[in-house]
Order: C-alpha cells, then sequence, then structure tokens
C-alpha cells in the first residue's frame, strides 16, 4: 500500500459471493476517481470467493483481503471493514451490487461543494440477477434539511424505507465513528442512517450511478419478499449467527438505539427535544402496533401462558387496525 492515505475507503464485507462479487470488483476498479483503498472482509466463505478475492488482491496494491476464521455475522462484518479502513471518506459496498465509472468522483464532489455534507449517494438503480434493469428506487425525504429533527423525522419510519439504499453513500469517517455503527438487530442499517442523519445533511446526486441487484438470495428477498410470515429471530441470527437470545424484539430494540442516538449526539437542547418529539410521533404512527406485534410473536414462541397471552395482544392489534 502506498505510504499516503487514500481519500475514500471503500469497504465490501462478502459471505458466499463467487456468483456476483466480480463484478462489484471491477465496478471498484473501473473508477474514474483513483485516489481510494478497497477493503474485503470475507466471513469465512465456503465457495470461491477467497481465491476471487486473492486473486484481485494480487493485481492490485489498492486492495487489501481479510478473512475471518469464522463467520461473525452481517453486522460485526460491515462494522469490520469500517474499522480497518484508514481514510477520511468511507463506503460499505455489498459484494452484489454495482457502481458506475463516476460515482466516487460525483459524491465526493459534492463533498467539496457542500462541507457540511455527512453522507452521499447517488439515486439507485434496481438490476436483477443478469444484471439488467427493473427499476428504481425513489423518495422525495427532506435529508438535506438544515434541521436535525427533520432529517431525523423522515428516515426513523420502518415500514416505508424509501431511502435505505444510502447507507451505502459516501460517509465522512469521522462522523461513522461517532455513532453505534451496526448492531445485531434487525433493521440497525436503518437506524445507523437515521443517526447520521443528526449530525449533518445528507445528499443525492441526480444520476443513477448505483446499481443495487436483486437476487433469491438476497436478505430482502429472502426475509421479505419470498416469505409471508418470516420469523423475527432468523432475521435477528442472519445480523448475527452466533447471537444466543431465541426471542426478537426488532421494534423495541430499533426504538431503544433510536433513543439512544439522539443521547450520543452533540445537538442543542431544544433540537434534542425535537428529535424525541419525532420519536413519539414514530411510536403513534408505526411503533406501538408493532412493538405490539413483537410481544405477541415472543409469548407464542414461549409457554403455553405466553400462548393464551398472546391471544389477547392479537385481539389488541386487530383493534388497532381498525
Amino acid at each position: 500500500m502506498n505510504a499516503k492515505k487514500p481519500r475514500v475507503s471503500i469497504g465490501l464485507p462478502v459471505f458466499n459471493g463467487e456468483k456476483y462479487l466480480e463484478h462489484a470488483l471491477d465496478s471498484v476498479l473501473t473508477q474514474t476517481y483513483r485516489d481510494f483503498e478497497l477493503i474485503i472482509a470475507d466471513n469465512a466463505s465456503t465457495d470461491k470467493t477467497q481465491h476471487i478475492c486473492r486473486a484481485y488482491a494480487a493485481k492490485d496494491d489498492r486492495i487489501r483481503y481479510h478473512r475471518n476464521e469464522k463467520n461473525i455475522g452481517a453486522a460485526p462484518n460491515h462494522n469490520l471493514v469500517f474499522k480497518l479502513a484508514s481514510s477520511p471518506y468511507f463506503k460499505w459496498l455489498a459484494h452484489d451490487d454495482l457502481m458506475a465509472p463516476d460515482y466516487l468522483l460525483k459524491c465526493l464532489s459534492a463533498f467539496d461543494e457542500t462541507p457540511s455534507l455527512v453522507l452521499c449517494h447517488s439515486k439507485t438503480r434496481k438490476i436483477d440477477k443478469q444484471g439488467k434493469s427493473i427499476g428504481t428506487y425513489s423518495h422525495t425525504l427532506k435529508i438535506d434539511s438544515p434541521k436535525p429533527y427533520e432529517r431525523f423525522g423522515e428516515l426513523i419510519y420502518l415500514e416505508k424505507k424509501p431511502a435505505w439504499c444510502m447507507i451505502f453513500g459516501v460517509i465522512r469517517s469521522n462522523i461513522l465513528k461517532k455513532t453505534a455503527l451496526f448492531g445485531d438487530y434487525i433493521s440497525s442499517d436503518m437506524a445507523l442512517l437515521a443517526e447520521i442523519s443528526l449530525h449533518g445533511p445528507l445528499c443525492e446526486v441526480p444520476e443513477y450511478l448505483y446499481s443495487r441487484r436483486d437476487h433469491p438470495h438476497a436478505y430482502s428477498a429472502k426475509y421479505y419478499v419470498n416469505t409471508t410470515s418470516p420469523n423475527p429471530f432468523e432475521k435477528l441470527r442472519w445480523w448475527n449467527p452466533n447471537i444466543k437470545r431465541a426471542i426478537a424484539l426488532p421494534y423495541w430494540k430499533i426504538y431503544s438505539e433510536y433513543v439512544n442516538a439522539v443521547k450520543r449526539a452533540s445537538l442543542k437542547w431544544s433540537e434534542r427535544i425535537l428529535c424525541y418529539d419525532q420519536i413519539g410521533k414514530w411510536l403513534i404512527r408505526e411503533g406501538l402496533l408493532n412493538m405490539a406485534r413483537d410481544l405477541n410473536h415472543a409469548f407464542l414462541q414461549s409457554s403455553s401462558l405466553g400462548r393464551r397471552i398472546s391471544a389477547v395482544i392479537k385481539r389488541m392489534i386487530e383493534r388497532g387496525n381498525k
């Protein structure tokens, strides 16, 4: 590696990614902006991932390859690539996604033009397993608002998830260090994005320079699209397969993380109160009903008494839906 630190670090966490990995790596190496390092964290893959990574690392000294001895889970592996990074800017790249050649150039130029930015991403295209465009992701959120509570309030709603792809944007490393990073709980990517927004405005380059691949083995397809009743604990184990607890309460956890994010952020007391107010609105519109569903599922997973309590909770949920 060169002694001089690159301006941007790209972190690519991967587990058994042989099918799409080379396409992602090629999209990095064809960037018109060249001052980067690529850090790959192989989560003890059992396919040809290791062979592919080592071959690419041997050809380009900007690539650093790290292999975990065992699968530490998606969340810890995402955090690992950031901890191994050394640049003032950082971005995550999924092993099955693609960046257009000008992606880094356009995002970094936005930081130069607007020093207050904490994150910049581009418009995102959806592609299928062959790489064919099958749609786009779009939103009209006020992510560039100068007011922390407005940005935060726009990004905390999980059921809509209109801007979730932005977690793959270029982020100021010093801002990421102030956050909790990814946690071993469901939707921790959305909680992290919301926490980042507390530190400054976000920007979307108005060009489709990033492609998210939609395929049967993707997390969203496996746990949301191709199932009618996903088990929360099974989703939880994707974030960390070594987790021991047998009951998942995703909405209770996300609520506590929203509160903790506001506590951690350097905000004026008036801004902090407005952010807590946004959490209160989230509880009324989305949180409380889903927290009741969490308890319902937890009781179903436990004892016969729990199942009786679950029946009561279920009736409460049904009333809430009317």
